[in-house]
């Protein structure tokens, strides 16, 4: 990863994916640098625990593993860190967990937060009850070690010529969402703009489109539509919606990087198909995280069953899995 040069339509800004469902993981980690300021963007990253009726595979264990300390590395050279809302594939927890979270207790979140400004969605206001619970507990733990804890929500920071923008917090997907909110983060800097929106799912939200089309990005790094989540935890009508949102930002923001929900299903590619249509005739681009750095995409949650079959994990990692409901379980044999 280190190798590649990104594709990268900004000249004062740089945008670097670190973790990303094309990357094998649940997690839109991004590094962006500009002449003023380093902001490592939503520093989490989780597995599924359960898809298909099956734990992670050791391929994606080895995967998170690696993107962990690439994570950890970057982290010890920002000055800011952002939270866009308390899941955790979008900030790191402080206890213990090689299932999902892949955490050390303290020492992972600490490493991260150590030292930094960290930006985060306000723990107290628009804000579900398991998130508030998730916000209260990092501020105990990984955000003690923080040089300062700021709510960023509606927030402008500035550092030299760069802003940093913050959004209201806006929906967890259709306005009507159970899984609460979220804020957008637009880095600014000598004319050029880059927008963070994650977990926005299309976006469904019509305002949060509004939003995202004000800011009139030069870039963008949005989260999908859950396809995979159709008819039984998504209404049709939702995906439906956030595909016609989709179609007017690819028709606005010359370069889309597509990720997070949208790529948890196998057949993605296909679903967006008219989206692909817009942006062509806009004459802009649609792409991956991996895409953009140069990397081969690795959609491994949506392939699971299939890994399982295609590379059969040794004895002892089976034996591994018989403790998967223990409340203490230990590093998987990877």
């Amino acid at each position: 990863m280190d190798n590649q040069k990104p594709n990268n339509s900004l000249s004062k800004i740089k945008v670097t994916p670190l973790a990303a469902e094309s990357f094998g993981v649940r997690s839109m980690c991004t590094l962006v640098q500009t002449p003023d300021v380093k902001v490592l963007l939503d520093a989490g990253i989780s597995l599924c625990p359960h898809r298909f009726s099956l734990p992670p595979h050791p391929l994606e264990f080895q995967i998170i593993s690696k993107l962990r300390k690439k994570i950890a590395e970057v982290a010890d050279g920002v000055e800011v860190v952002t939270i866009s809302h308390y899941h955790f594939d979008h900030h790191t927890p402080s206890f213990e967990d090689w299932v999902v979270n892949w955490t050390e207790a303290n020492e992972t979140a600490r490493r991260i937060y150590q030292d930094k400004t960290v930006l985060m969605k306000n723990p107290k206001e628009k804000i579900n009850t398991s998130q508030r619970q998730r916000a209260w507990v990092f501020q105990k733990t990984g955000g003690k070690y923080a040089k300062k804890l700021e709510v960023s929500d509606g927030n402008t920071f500035t550092y030299g010529e760069t802003i940093l923008r913050f959004s209201e917090a806006v929906a967890h997907g259709s306005e009507d969402s159970m899984l609460g909110w979220v804020t957008l983060a637009t880095v600014e800097c000598e004319g050029e703009r880059f927008m963070f929106a994650p977990d926005v799912q299309g976006p469904m939200s019509g305002h949060t489109l509004e939003l995202i089309l004000k800011e009139a990005p030069t870039m963008i790094m949005l989260g999908g539509p859950p396809f995979y989540l159709a008819g039984f935890r998504v209404k049709l009508a939702q995906l439906e919606q956030g595909l016609r949102n989709l179609e007017s930002i690819v028709e606005a923001v010359p370069l889309v990087i597509l990720e997070h929900h949208a790529l948890r299903d196998e057949a993605w590619k296909q679903k967006i198909n008219t989206v692909y249509q817009h942006a062509s005739k806009a004459g802009h681009k649609i792409m991956t995280a991996a895409d953009y750095i140069g990397n081969e995409n690795l959609f491994l949650e949506s392939v699971r069953k299939q890994l399982y079959l295609d590379y059969p994990p040794s004895s002892e990692f089976k034996q591994w899995m018989k403790t998967l409901n223990n409340k203490k379980i230990g590093k998987p044999p990877i």
